[in-house]
């Protein structure tokens, strides 16, 4: 009957020979094999991607995004309830990620190489299920923030830091286990959170700090059933641009309701299993966090780091887009020989597959930015300054366009539900919505390099160690000053310069890290011909590129 069969029941991290190099080439210190700690973390990750890789693992997934969660406003006597009801498959998916760690572990631990070793399990994560990560990702980046505030990180963050899930509505008191969400954006507002109307007015001071009392309403309050939410409010009755940053409990420690009042869920193209709900809430009570009228910067903080998970989010969706077409590739005949023995399928999948580690890599590169700024290493936190918004807005972008062209690979076959694809490629454009879209990006990537030149000047050096190696690299390289030079004269171009930055960065990432198939075949596409700035299908690789060799890597049998 020529079918192919599911992809399913195989290692997430030892079938991604990209994914085992540029771990290995970032988690530096613990990645170096010779080292006994080393050779533990990558059995930690062989051991997660044979567990992740389950058929079981899959099907959670599928249930978690079939039965979508439920809102209960009201119990059957009409009092206030505001309860979200998820299928037992999503409680499932938590638990694991929780247990794994991927909430917290480089803060309970900040070693050498940590961020990537839980970058590597998110990124794996990421190919099962993509709703659950929202809630993870949100708790990892608000630590820091709740840390700097002594009353409120003696009560929470050694909930924070626990590996139990708790999904029980009870005081923070009684919790095992704790999550943070997030409620920034106003429905007449969106991005321009400066526009925001909700505000706190002053209610004294306790042992978790300054409270405050909060009214107003959130157009997107994500994973409304966390334990407590990071909210942007005026300071004060009157409308002013100082916004600051208050956090605000889902339940008070009495087990009373924090007037937090859930209107509705969104109903949304994809990550579907996650609740993103919108809130009212007069009178809520709410702690400042960080300085007074600041709160865009104390934000800004959480939102670096949320945009990298973005970024391996999407690494993560390209990836299993990626295998489940090679996979398939390999089982399907057409026209007397499988797929992946017709010329024009191995242009497309070879493709996919530069695609793909370029991601990879980038993403990994960046999480090893985030060790270094904890190692309080000055090159890299400039560097990670600069590279979170890059590689968040450039891997993000791709991954819609990407998913697409894999579930085309499959056919039919890949646009119908019961197959994962569907759920993929709608999965694919959240990432780069949320947590600034596009055009927000790009422009945070000018005023850094604009206001940081110590930022773009780290970039620069890191490129200019894979000189030498390509003639196409070296050539676009020489070109970037100009480019950089019209950006930074028109905003219009901010887009441009993003793309190439990240372009070049995959690109020198590439050079010294992969092999020298993949590397050149990745300058030659995408930085050779004037392809630069130059949009192209995929499966549309320049002549000589061994696309066998790059199909065989990218999926290990």
């Amino acid at each position: 009957m020529n079918p192919s069969t599911p992809f399913e029941n195989i290692n997430l991290f030892t079938s991604d020979q990209a994914l085992l190099d540029h771990y290995r080439a970032q988690a530096v210190g613990p990645a170096d094999r010779d080292d006994p700690a080393g050779l533990h973390a990558e059995k930690e990750l062989e051991r997660l991607g044979a567990e992740l890789g389950a058929a079981e693992l899959f099907e959670l997934g599928r249930l978690a995004n079939t039965f979508s969660p439920q809102l209960i406003t009201h119990d059957r006597f009409g009092k206030r309830m505001d309860r979200v009801d998820f299928h037992p498959a999503w409680h499932q998916l938590m638990q694991r990620l929780i247990a794994e760690g991927c909430h917290c572990e480089p803060w309970i631990k900040p070693a050498q190489g940590a961020q990537v070793h839980r970058a590597a399990k998110y990124l794996m994560f990421a190919q099962v299920e993509n709703g659950t990560q929202c809630p993870v990702t949100m708790t990892f980046a608000s630590i820091p923030v709740l840390a700097k505030s002594s009353g409120l990180a003696k009560a929470y963050l050694p909930k924070l830091l626990s590996h139990d899930y708790d999904a029980r509505s009870v005081p923070i008191e009684l919790k095992h286990g704790a999550l943070i969400g997030m409620g920034m954006t106003e429905r007449q507002g969106g991005s321009d959170v400066r526009r925001n109307e909700s505000f706190a007015l002053p209610d004294g001071h306790d042992a978790w700090g300054q409270r405050f009392r909060l009214t107003g309403h959130k157009w997107f309050l994500s994973a409304p059933m966390c334990d407590g939410f990071l909210m942007l409010a005026q300071h004060g009755e009157a409308k002013s641009d100082a916004l600051s940053c208050f956090f605000v409990p889902r339940l008070l420690s009495d087990g009373a309701s924090n007037h937090l009042a859930l209107q509705r869920l969104k109903d949304k193209l994809g990550n579907r299993s996650n609740a993103s709900s919108e809130v009212e809430f007069t009178g809520a009570m709410g702690w400042l966090l960080g300085e007074a009228g600041r709160g865009i910067t104390t934000i800004l903080e959480m939102g670096n780091l949320t945009r990298l998970d973005c970024a391996l989010g999407s690494a993560g969706l390209m990836r299993i887009a990626l295998a489940n077409a090679i996979h398939h590739c390999r089982q399907r005949e057409a026209f007397g020989r499988t797929l992946s023995k017709h010329p024009l399928m191995q242009q497309v999948l070879a493709d996919l597959a530069l695609e793909s580690e370029a991601a990879t890599a980038l993403s990994l590169r960046v999480a090893a930015a985030l060790d270094g700024m904890q190692a309080q290493n000055p090159r890299e936190s400039a560097l990670l300054r600069l590279a979170t918004p890059l590689a968040k807005y450039w891997i993000c972008k791709r991954a819609p366009a990407f998913t697409f062209e894999a579930m085309e690979v499959l056919g039919g076959n890949g646009y119908i539900e019961e197959a994962p694809m569907a759920r993929i490629y709608r999965e694919a454009p959240v990432n780069s919505i949320w947590e600034g879209s596009g055009n927000v990006i790009c422009l945070d990537v000018l005023r850094v390099i604009g206001k940081h030149p110590e930022c773009y000047e780290a970039l620069i050096e890191e490129l200019s160690q894979s000189k030498g190696i390509d003639r196409d690299f070296d050539r676009a390289l020489l070109h970037l000053p100009t480019e950089r030079d019209s950006a930074m004269q028109d905003l219009g171009r901010a887009r441009q310069i993003t793309e190439t930055l990240a372009k070049l960065w995959q690109a020198a990432l590439l050079l010294r890290h992969a092999p020298n198939f993949i590397a050149r075949a990745w300058c030659h596409a995408r930085l050779g011909n004037d392809n630069l700035m130059t949009y192209q299908c995929f499966g549309t690789l320049p002549y000589g590129i061994n696309k066998g060799l790059i199909i065989d890597r990218a999926l290990s049998a």
